[in-house]
């Protein structure tokens, strides 16, 4: 057993050598010049395409905000001439002393409706009717 231990230790001890001196010769993990600014270059064009898709976004949005501003300005035209028509109405109604319409009673005669026959020469004119009675 001792050699068994002999040996892993040594192995032990090489692999720890190794990984001293690649360290100390600057071997580190990161990537070389070429690749960190193929990685710039990549991160670079998912953020110009994240604003691309933001401002279509938002160009989207500013026309329905133009839309609905169009209609709002629409309805308040609109409201306005209701408003202006009612005024107007209003004012024809309120006027005092101007026009007034008056219910006309129109009489008819039964003697006006039939026509009286002519007198004959020498008779007297005959008297004018008495005016009927008002029917229910």
């Amino acid at each position: 057993m001792e050699g068994f231990m002999a040996k892993t230790s040594k192995l032990v001890g090489v692999a720890g050598l190794a990984l001293g001196v690649s360290m100390l010769a600057g071997c580190s993990q990161s990537p070389d010049p070429a690749q960190q600014a193929m990685n710039a270059a990549n991160q670079a064009q998912q953020s110009a395409s994240a604003a691309e898709a933001s401002a279509e976004k938002a160009q989207a949005a500013a026309q329905q905000a133009q839309a609905a501003a169009t209609r709002v300005e629409q309805a308040s035209a609109d409201a306005k001439a209701a408003a202006d028509r009612a005024e107007a109405i209003a004012a024809k109604t309120s006027m005092g002393g101007g026009h007034r319409h008056r219910m006309m009673r129109h009489r008819r005669h039964r003697a006006a409706a039939a026509p009286a026959p002519a007198p004959a020469e020498g008779a007297a004119a005959p008297a004018p009717a008495a005016p009927a009675p008002a029917s229910p």
